[in-house]
């Protein structure tokens, strides 16, 4: 019984994070490096993260920078930024490339809450279908007389409890969000 609710947890746990690093990629008008994570660009015959072939900061809050360890690398990586269609245009001084971040517009930023909710509402149901999952492994472990019917009723409550917690924490991170994408 304790390993279903550890198992649950975990699951949960990993769902939650999912959540956070698919919305560190969506844009709310500061810089982040979390922006470029998904580009790739062709490293010598292998498609390589840009942040494995450069160094990737933050200048200011509506700049980035990349400066490659290769020089020859400086031309890729601004083609791959370009045609990942993000809306950045770098500029490039021949050995680094700088990645201004535009303003959103009200129109983009309403479109970016949308897709925070969606995320949001996938993750909750990944955490309901945990839920499900360890409550029928504890009625299994009910009909094979290894819990009995008030241990298992326990059990359900906790599972409950746990699903809770993550859909209300799930709740705060896209308050969060969506406050940090409609902020001007």
């Amino acid at each position: 019984m304790e390993q279903v609710m550890k198992d649950a947890k975990a699951r949960m746990d990993k769902s939650i994070e999912a959540l956070r690093a698919e919305l560190a990629k969506i844009r709310s008008g500061k810089a982040t490096t979390a922006l470029l994570d998904g580009i790739k660009v062709d490293y010598y015959g292998t498609m390589t993260s840009i942040n494995q072939v450069g160094n990737l900061t933050v200048l200011d809050s509506h700049t980035l920078s990349f400066t490659p360890w290769d020089k020859s690398m400086v031309i890729p990586v601004d083609k791959a930024i370009l045609e990942a269609n993000l809306g950045f245009n770098p500029i490039s001084d021949g050995t680094n490339l700088k990645i201004p971040i535009p303003p959103l517009n009200e129109e983009r930023r309403k479109e970016l809450v949308k897709l925070v909710k969606k995320f949001g509402e996938d993750t909750k149901v990944a955490i309901r279908n945990i839920r499900r999952d360890a409550n029928e492994h504890l009625k299994r472990e009910n009909k094979e007389k290894k819990i009995s019917e008030d241990q298992l009723k326990d059990a359900e409550h906790k599972v409950q409890k746990l699903t809770d917690d993550h859909i209300h924490l799930i709740d705060d991170i896209l308050k969060h969000k969506e406050k940090e994408i409609l902020e001007v």
